[in-house]
């Protein structure tokens, strides 16, 4: 388990970056054949991901299970990188494939991505003793003190705090 660091953090990003959140949806329980799969391309494509950080213009994600599938919560370092990889990744493209020609649009397994362009400057994140975490996680971990230390202060706006602010250990 993740080291919790106390006190408030958040994070720091240079340039803009993007936030992918891709996952997969259990439609029909029973149609095992079609939705493990779907689960197990994830992991391939994971691995060459982590591997190949620098190179793909990956920086980190984060992994959600609810009770019918998967979310994932990417940074990726610009929308190009994002596409060059799900148009040019090996594992990707294979995963691809295997779930257009096996589930296409049959209904058993959903999948979905949204993906958000972040400006420079244009994000605010808050991390209250938690391990390294998100968009921390994938940029630099700063404490959440001075100019960063409202949500209003982080995005480069005026902003008391609406109540008096616990000093980091």
């Amino acid at each position: 388990m993740s080291k919790v660091i106390p006190g408030r953090y958040t994070a720091h990003m240079d340039g803009s970056f993007v936030v992918f959140v891709i996952g997969f949806r259990i439609n029909k329980w029973w149609a095992v054949h079609k939705w493990l799969p779907v689960m197990n391309a994830m992991t391939p494509m994971l691995q060459e991901l982590y591997r190949n950080k620098e190179e793909l213009g990956f920086m980190d994600g984060t992994y959600h299970f609810s009770g019918r599938g998967l979310t994932l919560i990417q940074y990726w370092r610009s929308f190009e990188h994002l596409e060059h990889y799900a148009r040019h990744g090996a594992n990707h493209l294979k995963a691809w494939r295997d779930f257009n020609r096996k589930v296409g649009t049959g209904g058993d397994v959903g999948i979905f991505h949204e993906t958000y362009l972040v400006q420079e400057g244009q994000h605010e994140c808050l991390y209250n003793n938690m391990p390294r975490f998100g968009l921390a996680k994938a940029g630099a971990h700063v404490p959440a003190t001075g100019h960063r230390e409202t949500a209003s202060r982080r995005l480069g706006r005026e902003g008391e705090p609406a109540v008096p602010t616990p000093p980091n250990p």
